[in-house]
């Protein structure tokens, strides 16, 4: 029956982080009644900013030290093993909700492209941007990434396979693939308000935090193999690797 309920609440968080993740892309891109435009309590500028950077915060914390090895470690010493990342992962589900539902819209327009052919290009980029993010998941293990491999496992009894180093398709040109499409995502629109430039902003920031740690936590991990790929292959920037 553990296992059951182990698998049952791996795919559930599974199920709302893909709904969540979805519904990212038209909370920025402006398309749904709750987005960085739209919906949302009222509020004066001062105040739109304040709470907004409260609930940006909030994501990058929970991220971040949810994400770190001695946090895990002492988190799976009260959770078992196996939902750790799932768990991980409705926590990083249930930030995103709040801010989709707190964020406090301001609504002056930055810039504008009202050409369309240059709008439409800026749209494809932004849609551009979330086909590497998806596609950069399944690179690396998707499944294992949300949580549904570690259950999987768990219910059928076998051991988790030891990680491996792997530089697939577009992690051979730059280290951080999913990262290159948020930026592009955020960035590339034809419509950039300054509620959208304060998340782009914010989000900016807080992906060049979370590369510090992760970069750490992966050289740590893997060492010279590691350090070796991190002086070939750029960060953030895709270009043909440096010989070495």
């Amino acid at each position: 029956m553990s296992r059951i309920l182990t698998l049952v609440y791996g795919a559930l968080c599974y199920a709302l982080a893909m709904a969540t993740i979805l519904y990212a892309i038209c909370f920025i891109g402006g398309f749904g009644p709750l987005s960085l435009d739209a919906g949302g309590p009222a509020a004066a500028p001062i105040e739109a900013i304040a709470i907004d950077l409260v609930l940006l915060g909030v994501f990058a914390l929970q991220h971040s030290i949810m994400a770190r090895p001695a946090f895990k470690a002492w988190w799976t010493r009260i959770i078992p093993g196996a939902i750790e990342r799932s768990t991980y992962v409705l926590a990083s589900s249930l930030a995103l909700l709040l801010l989709y539902w707190q964020w406090r819209p301001m609504g002056d327009v930055v810039w504008e492209v009202n050409q369309p052919i240059a709008a439409g290009v800026l749209l494809a980029i932004s849609g551009l941007g979330w086909g590497v993010l998806f596609l950069s998941t399944f690179l690396i293990n998707h499944f294992d990434l949300f949580g549904l491999a570690q259950v999987w496992n768990a219910w059928r009894g076998t051991p988790a396979k030891a990680t491996e180093f792997r530089t697939p398709f577009f992690y051979k040109v730059v280290r951080h693939p999913l990262y290159v499409g948020f930026l592009l995502a955020f960035w590339a629109t034809p419509r950039m308000t300054e509620s959208h430039l304060l998340f782009a902003v914010g989000a900016t920031g807080y992906i060049f935090v979370g590369i510090w740690l992760e970069e750490r936590d992966l050289l740590a991990h893997f060492g010279d193999t590691y350090r070796r790929y991190r002086e070939r292959v750029s960060m953030i920037v895709p270009m043909p690797p440096r010989k070495g």
